[in-house]
């Protein structure tokens, strides 16, 4: 179960994001140190916050979690490809079969 929220959105959608996203691309621990203290709040939290908002923009690629969700679905695709592709050399060779069996049939 996750921990309880202790930011409501308001605060979130306001001075937190604002402020972290005036340094786009500074990753420095200082910074964030820096800017989570005047806001009384963790470096870490007001980081995550940024780095969603980014990823919602589309600025800044998935998370390693959303990564690995779309590895099992590749996974799970891949394999139904490997099934089709059987199944679809099955009824080749099978029309194949009763191809030469019809003609056969009207050869005699």
């Amino acid at each position: 179960m996750p921990a309880p929220k202790k930011y409501d959105t308001e605060f979130r959608a306001g001075d937190a994001d604002r402020i972290g996203t005036v340094w786009p691309r500074v990753r420095i621990k200082l910074v964030w140190r820096h800017v989570g203290a005047l806001l009384d709040l963790n470096q870490a939290t007001l980081r995550n916050w940024v780095e969603d908002g980014e990823r919602a923009e589309g600025t800044r690629p998935p998370s390693a979690t959303a990564r690995a969700a779309d590895s099992e679905e590749v996974r799970v695709l891949k394999k139904r490809v490997a099934e089709l592709e059987r199944a679809n050399d099955i009824l080749k060779t099978s029309a194949a079969f009763f191809a030469q069996a019809e003609l056969d049939r009207r050869l005699e």
